[in-house]
């Protein structure tokens, strides 16, 4: 995973680079930075009115008592959007376009979140605590109600906790003790 990060960052800017020069090589020079430009503006005005308009449903969300994890998921995406479009380039402009605009983001917070629930899964699935049951209540994905989940297996021991009662509270400037079963 580290490596394929890393190797986005090397590649990015040279495919970047490539393709301005592709692209000023056809519509010429000037017009690739006026382009880039424009984008950098009509970015800044979407993510301004998207923004105001995310923080309004953020707000009524929680007016209404109701969690607002989508809401939280755009203004998240909006800022990622924000960020790529600061970056001068046509493919930072596509995916940050993808993430402001309110038709496309639907879809890239779908692909999100599936990436990283599958990112979970697989960190969860690499955990030293993996296939643990600490005795909660769990339905396996086969099954349909808790009872057909496997139980834990084991020795059951039964006992019981006693307290001692006649303890006498510890008198004033007397050390504590570090045991609580001794009274002396």
């Amino acid at each position: 995973m580290r490596a394929l990060v890393l190797l986005s960052f090397l590649l990015i800017p040279v495919l970047e680079i490539w393709l301005l020069i592709q692209i000023g090589g056809v519509i010429g020079g000037w017009t690739t930075v006026g382009l880039l430009v424009l984008g950098m503006l009509l970015g800044g005005w979407l993510v301004r009115r998207e923004g105001l308009k995310v923080w309004r449903d953020i707000n009524a969300a929680l007016a209404s008592g109701k969690m607002p994890d989508r809401e939280l998921g755009d203004g998240a995406l909006l800022m990622a959007g924000g960020a790529l479009l600061l970056i001068p380039g046509f493919l930072t402009d596509i995916v940050g376009f993808a993430c402001i605009l309110p038709f496309t983001r639907p879809v890239v917070r779908k692909v999100g979140n599936w990436m990283f629930k599958r990112r979970l899964e697989k960190m969860a699935a690499a955990s030293p605590y993996a296939g643990i049951n600490l005795g909660m209540p769990f339905t396996p994905p086969g099954a349909s109600r808790p009872e057909e989940a496997e139980r834990p297996s084991g020795p059951v021991i039964h006992g019981e906790v006693l307290r001692d009662e006649r303890r006498e509270p510890p008198e004033a400037g007397s050390p504590r003790p570090l045991d609580p079963r001794r009274t002396s």
